[in-house]
């Protein structure tokens, strides 16, 4: 019985950071594109980080540009995975650390968010600037920031 009740909880908590980082992605999103016309740029501290709107046809940071379908395939299917994974750990009885279901549903969220984009606009919307690094969005970061927690978890197992 505990651990259904760990299992239910770790579901509903991957659910919860997926849909919360999909809202603050498309609510963001939108926000600036009402705010800012293609291309303007409103310096938040000058010189250091600006919200500049932006239609990207790449991937994450504008790498890989005008790829069309590709990039509606790949996240479906990354989306799928992901998904699977988490299914098949729970459907295995193995216990996924909490930290893999917090990456795995920030890289979910942001794949979705992103996905929502180029299905309804044919690019992803893209806002945060800090003049050094290509523009780019919270579903960005969030799969970023997924992938630098799983690489860091590997990395520390890979060390022990």
């Amino acid at each position: 019985m505990k651990d259904l009740t760990r299992s239910q909880f770790d579901i509903f908590f991957a659910l919860i950071t997926t849909f919360s980082v999909v809202i603050v992605d498309r609510v963001t999103k939108l926000f600036f594109s009402e705010l800012l016309s293609f291309g303007e740029s409103l310096p938040v501290i000058r010189n250091v980080l600006h919200m500049t709107l932006v239609h990207n046809t790449g991937i994450a940071f504008g790498f890989f540009k005008n790829q069309g379908i590709v990039f509606i395939v790949i996240p479906i299917i990354a989306v799928f995975l992901l998904i699977f994974n988490l299914y098949y750990y729970r459907q295995n009885n193995e216990v996924l650390s909490r930290v893999y279901i917090v990456a795995f549903s920030l890289i979910l969220g942001g794949a979705i968010g992103n996905l929502i984009d180029r299905i309804v606009y044919g690019h992803v919307i893209d806002f945060i600037d800090f003049r050094v690094w290509p523009v780019f969005n919270i579903a960005d970061s969030a799969i970023t920031i997924g992938a630098i927690m799983i690489a860091f978890k590997c990395f520390r197992l890979s060390a022990k």
